[in-house]
């Protein structure tokens, strides 16, 4: 399959010519960066400076400018290496106090990824983020139309917490959280907010939330003068426990992902 037609992308003198496309073809093409990502080579940002610095070639010519689209039948390599498309992988952790969501830290902190040292030979990220002191569910995979569904705001995907507070939490506050409260960065609400019936303690609360916004679970308690102690996430996009530990992490089935994917 070829590029689109009418573009030319020249590098030391070299031309890459381009073929007519069918619609279906355009349908099956992906931006370079895309694909250099899918290889696990590196994210997408990082896969843009590569192709600026001419390190990336396609059917043996070097390609300097963004936006080029490439398909599985083009000869796609880095530093003369050939890229394939990595199979896509899901990873879920049952994280513990103390690890940032992050792939690196330059404090030397401990990150979430040591927890799945080994879980796959692919390079998988943190869907979305926890903070250090949350512990709970976290998804790992190197799917990014996945990874994109289930952070875009426009999915609404629902993150069940276990909160526990520094003091009882009166009914009429938890009306409030439903209704929603003014932050910072806007009204934040709870889709639903209950005393955890099982614990039989009005300092543990089930809270459940669409919105991704930074500490929104914490911010929002505080904002009503409560200090949450512990915060677990319980349940994300249908995801549950079961018998993941704390600390260890466990493949997603078939069956899973397909929910995960299809799920609105």
């Amino acid at each position: 399959m070829g590029n689109k037609k009418g573009k030319n992308y020249s590098n030391k003198s070299k031309t890459i010519s381009n073929k007519s496309e069918t619609s279906k073809e355009v349908v099956e093409n992906i931006r370079l960066n895309k694909y250099i990502a899918n290889a696990g080579v590196c994210s997408r940002r990082e896969a843009d400076k590569l192709i600026a610095k001419g390190d990336v070639t396609v059917n043996g010519d070097a390609v300097t400018e963004m936006g080029h689209k490439v398909s599985d039948s083009d000869d796609v390599r880095y530093l003369g290496k050939r890229l394939k498309k990595e199979r896509f992988k899901y990873i879920l952790l049952n994280k513990p106090k103390n690890y940032i969501t992050t792939v690196s830290d330059t404090h030397d902190r401990q990150t979430v990824m040591e927890l799945i040292e080994g879980a796959c030979a692919e390079r998988v990220y943190p869907v979305g983020r926890l903070d250090r002191n949350t512990t709970g569910l976290l998804l790992f995979t190197n799917d990014g139309e996945l990874t994109k569904r289930l952070t875009h705001p426009s999915y609404e995907v629902k993150k069940i917490y276990e909160a526990v507070l520094d003091k009882p939490v009166e009914e009429a506050d938890l009306e409030k959280l439903t209704e929603g409260v003014e932050l910072e960065d806007g009204i934040s609400v709870f889709d639903s907010a209950e005393y955890n019936g099982a614990r039989g303690q009005k300092t543990i609360v089930l809270v459940a939330i669409h919105s991704g916004k930074n500490r929104v679970v914490r911010r929002m308690f505080e904002h009503l003068s409560y200090d949450v102690v512990k915060l677990d996430r319980i349940e994300f996009a249908g995801l549950k426990k079961g018998k993941v530990t704390r600390g260890k992490w466990r493949i997603l089935d078939k069956k899973e992902v397909g929910f995960l994917k299809t799920s609105k």
